[in-house]
């Protein structure tokens, strides 16, 4: 079932989560749900936006308020030839913008490869029985079975589950998959790598 919106859904007990998202464990969505799902939330995929280019990631580090102050206040230390203060000005720029541009690269090239993760069909219950369909269509609601070997096509709360184990390095970092359970869990903040009753959008299924 797609976390539709911030609900703390690894918070719920499953018979709630089913109940606020209208669905059944058993039967599904019903086709007439699923279309209200869709035009109240849209259709499951990443807005593709046009992707930055690495000049245009560094101009930005360059482009705050606060960047321009420095850069004035650099300029005049030098006119000044107060050059200890314009080199430590001029150090923490460089600096900033590094550690600025090393992260937004990053994030660039995590989005994309999670663009690239789309999975072309997934298998759901709706109307009572199993059917595959385009991964674009999931809805709010749906049952997603899932099975080793396949990626995950959006973030879902786990209603069931058997030796489950989610690869979620791309998320997390770690490279040890994950054991996911059923139960929910009752710490609210938790990060998303501890909340194991979920599995999340480009991970894998690697067992279970």
């Amino acid at each position: 079932m797609n976390e539709a919106k911030n609900d703390r859904w690894h918070t719920r007990e499953i018979p709630d989560v089913l109940a606020a998202l209208e669905s059944s464990a058993t039967q599904g969505l019903q086709d007439d749900q699923v279309l209200r799902q869709l035009d109240r939330y849209g259709k499951n995929e990443l807005i593709q936006k046009r992707a930055r280019t690495p000049w245009h990631i560094l101009w930005e580090q360059f482009a705050s308020t606060m960047i321009i102050i420095l850069v004035v206040a650099a300029v005049i230390s030098l006119l000044l030839k107060d050059s200890k203060d314009a080199i430590a000005i001029f150090s923490i720029l460089v600096l900033n913008a590094s550690l600025g541009f090393l992260q937004d690269y990053r994030a660039e090239r995590a989005m994309s490869a999670l663009q690239r993760l789309t999975v072309p069909s997934v298998r759901v219950r709706r109307n009572g029985r199993v059917q595959e369909i385009p991964a674009p269509q999931l809805a709010p609601g749906d049952i997603v079975l899932l099975e080793a070997g396949v990626l995950v096509p959006a973030d879902c709360r786990i209603i069931e589950s058997a030796a489950l184990q989610v690869q979620e390095s791309a998320l997390t970092g770690e490279s040890v998959a994950v054991d996911k359970i059923s139960e929910a869990l009752h710490q609210q903040d938790l990060p998303l790598g501890d909340r194991r009753n979920m599995v999340y959008r480009g991970t894998s299924v690697t067992y279970g």
